[in-house]
Parts: C-alpha cells; structure tokens; sequence
C-alpha cells in the first residue's frame, strides 16, 4: 500500500479515541451504559463523553440519555446542558456548589434498571453500576 494513504489513515484512527483539547491530561473513566460504551472526562464543571462503540446510524438524540447517565455517574453532578454530536457529547455540569469528585477506577458497567420517569421537568432513570 502506498505511503501516502497509510500515514493519513493512521492518524485519523488514531483520533477516533483521543480528548479533545481542553480535556487532553485528563484521565478517562470508561463506562458501560446500555449498548453505548464511553470514555468520560471531568475537569471542573465541563465533562466530555466520548462514545467508544459503533452503533448503527446513532443521532445525538439516540445516545443523549445513556451519555448524560453516564457524566451524570462518573461526575456525581447534574448535566445542566449537553451538547456536540453522536460520538463526542460535551455537557456543562451543576454540581450543587461542591467540586466534582475524581473519577472512580476502572471500568464501570452500568444498565438502566427500567424506563426513564418524568419528576418535574426531569427525566430521571434509574441505574444499577458494577465496577470491572
């Protein structure tokens, strides 16, 4: 294969799992949450999701909910705005005038424990988490 194409290919698989910027020496908690798998960051009130999984055809909406549950685990913070795309899902956290705590170590496996409720003007789901 000519050198031309490896060289490009490389890199941009090689981004397909990376931080962006802002969040580059920030530690990864990996997180399972339904059929999505996520790469969660926190750093001060902002955490990024980066889906890690290939899901056929997913929309922002499709995977919104399983990646604010996860931020939502992974910070102990309420998700205040989310926002980006299907693959990388960007929030800004409310986390009741208290620092966000460190991540937890390893992995987690995470499965909602029924269908989301609504509570005011929430929808609130109910997870069950393992560590791996």
């Amino acid at each position: 294969m000519n050198r031309a194409l490896i060289f490009p290919l490389l890199f941009a698989f090689a981004a397909c799992d990376t931080a962006s910027p802002a969040f580059r020496d920030v530690p990864a908690q990996r997180i399972t949450i339904g059929k999505s798998s996520f790469d969660v960051r926190v750093k001060d009130s902002r955490a990024e999701a980066l889906r890690l999984n290939a899901e056929w055809a997913p929309r922002l909406e499709a995977v919104a909910g399983r990646a604010t549950m996860a931020i939502e685990t992974v910070s102990g913070c309420k998700v205040k705005r989310l926002y980006g795309d299907q693959a990388m899902v960007k929030a800004d956290l409310s986390c009741a005038g208290r620092p966000a705590p460190p991540p937890p170590r390893g992995p987690l496996y995470c499965a909602p424990d029924g269908p989301a409720r609504v509570i005011g003007e929430e929808l609130v789901y109910e997870i069950t988490c393992e560590e791996g």
